[in-house]
């Protein structure tokens, strides 16, 4: 008979040093992150995790076996799992990112990560040690805990700066909001930007303000990105459609979404080089522009992302309605963008009357598909001209044929939108004849997720088309909202079209000087010259506004 001592059961570390397995570690990390939570058992994460040690297992093996039997215990009667979830998660990731749970002096952790190329350089160029340390007594690590399970891992999936092939994650949650803080005001004043700065960390550390995905994700790293939303016109040449999807892909790479208008392009069948060559219609060029949008990713954060923009009156538009039906061939469907439709008054007016909508091909109207965004009377001049003059290539159809192909498609595939060019335009800060608003991006998707009440009941992460449903079967729905009087989160009523209601006084509001005007709540901040930033039911006449 052989007798041995068994073998003392070791773990690996982080740092790959070997050490006696201490049982009584995990349970006072949990322990920890349980601290303060109702209706959570430590033990039953315990029991729930399972884990099957083993000679040489990897603590961080063990730390994620942990988050996820808390993650799985999540329920509707069980809520505040979410809240130990996210402790234990947030503190997996600091020890990934910093080797400790402690995270290091701001100025340590920038000029390191300068140094390696995972932040802007500019950031210590336009902050010396001293602007540093006053940074870094801004920073609250404890706000860390307060995020849900759901948002650690947004947070750590789309924003944090990491190398998205080996995994390896840089910062944590406070050191985000406070860089992004520091590049957005880094122009500023610099006897003004630490005050902007440290009101703007606590209103985004504080989850009072959302930012979106490119500025989260992009602004203090060597990409500088600080447009969520980018706007590109195109022109009916190859030249221009060429620039417009390089200019996509160039965007997209760099985390942005596009608004494309791409209504100016002729249709099918019109002349080219006085009729040399006979043109292939828009879809070819809108497979392009899909084409280029799907190409890259948003810096590895999501998918690219475009919609699409052409008037109602185009005359292709019974072929490009349906772009994003189910039914037909690949080569006549372009589904993987999305897209906004046009409309104006006349069309409107054209379908309340049981009228016709006239359709011409942009390249055969001289003039009108500038008028359709800058002057609606010369619109309609130029529309009625057009529709009686036989010499030019029509297409008339039932106004309300061509609205009910609008908005079945519209119910169907939940990604068809509504432009009214005339409205953008006459409710705009911009001259329309100078600066016309042609396109738009969408800065919501039917996937986006929300915290809602329906029917009394509180739903998390209900997507938009569900609040859209919901609402349109008749549920009362709800939705959260930030209070800007009382700093707090609240649940408005929504409408059918998932719109969040506010009980504010709107308001009008005209510029004696340029006879500019806007619309806006009462609680809507405004920008004077002589008393700053002013909310619009407190402005007197003495105030010399700024938003023209």
């Amino acid at each position: 008979m052989i007798i041995e001592q068994p073998e003392i059961l070791q773990v690996t570390k982080r740092n790959g040093q070997r050490e006696e397995l201490n049982l009584e570690k995990i349970h006072k990390v949990i322990e920890w992150a349980a601290n303060g939570l109702e209706n959570v058992s430590v033990s039953q994460v315990e029991l729930k995790s399972h884990i099957q040690f083993y000679y040489g297992i990897k603590t961080e093996d063990i730390h994620e076996t942990i988050i996820k039997a808390a993650a799985d215990l999540i329920s509707e009667e069980t809520p505040d799992y979410q809240y130990l979830a996210a402790r234990l998660a947030i503190f997996h990731l600091r020890k990934k990112a910093y080797g400790e749970f402690t995270p290091p002096h701001l100025y340590d952790h920038v000029k390191a990560l300068t140094v390696s190329g995972k932040y802007d350089q500019h950031i210590l160029q336009d902050y010396n040690v001293d602007e540093m340390n006053e940074l870094n007594s801004m920073i609250v690590h404890k706000r860390d805990m307060n995020f849900s399970y759901a948002g650690v891992k947004q947070l750590e999936g789309k924003y944090l700066v990491q190398n998205r092939v080996s995994g390896e994650i840089y910062e944590s949650a406070q050191f985000l909001y406070i860089l992004v803080s520091a590049c957005l005001f880094s122009k500023y004043p610099k006897d003004t930007r630490m005050d902007y700065i440290k009101r703007f960390y606590d209103a985004v550390s504080l989850f009072k303000l959302s930012l979106p995905t490119p500025i989260m994700s992009g602004v203090r790293t060597p990409l500088r990105q600080f447009s969520s939303c980018v706007l590109i016109d195109v022109a009916d040449n190859l030249d221009s459609i060429s620039a417009g999807a390089a200019a996509v892909i160039k965007y997209v790479s760099k985390r942005a979404g596009i608004g494309l208008n791409v209504g100016n392009i002729r249709a099918l069948g019109s002349p080219i080089r006085d009729g040399e060559a006979f043109h292939t219609g828009c879809i070819p060029f809108f497979k392009h522009f899909q084409t280029a949008v799907k190409s890259c990713s948003q810096g590895g954060v999501r998918g690219g992302a475009a919609t699409l923009f052409y008037p109602i009156w185009h005359l292709e538009s019974e072929a490009l309605l349906v772009l994003k039906n189910n039914r037909g061939v690949e080569e006549n469907r372009v589904r993987h963008v999305d897209y906004g439709v046009q409309f104006n008054k006349l069309m409107y007016t054209r379908l309340k009357n049981d009228g016709d909508i006239t359709l011409f091909s942009p390249s055969d109207v001289p003039g009108l598909y500038d008028a359709f965004f800058a002057n609606q009377e010369l619109f309609e001049e130029l529309y009625v001209k057009y529709e009686n003059d036989p010499t030019i290539r029509k297409k008339k159809i039932k106004a309300l044929e061509l609205f009910s192909t609008f908005v079945m498609e519209r119910a169907n595939t939940g990604r068809i939108y509504i432009q009214n060019v005339d409205h953008c335009n006459t409710h705009s800060p911009f001259d329309p004849e100078q600066a016309p608003i042609k396109q738009s991006n969408l800065c919501l998707t039917g996937d986006a997720e929300l915290d809602c009440v329906i029917n009394g009941e509180l739903v998390v992460g209900v997507t938009l088309l569900d609040v859209v449903t919901h609402s349109i079967l008749g549920d009362n729905v709800e939705v959260q909202s930030y209070n800007i009087n009382s700093g707090e989160y609240e649940y408005k009523n929504v409408t059918a079209a998932a719109k969040i209601t506010d009980s504010a006084e709107v308001l009008r509001i005209t510029d004696d000087v340029t006879g500019k005007t806007i619309t806006c709540t009462s609680n809507h901040k405004i920008y004077t010259s002589n008393r700053g930033y002013v909310i619009a039911s407190e402005l007197n006449e003495s105030d010399v506004l700024l938003f023209s």
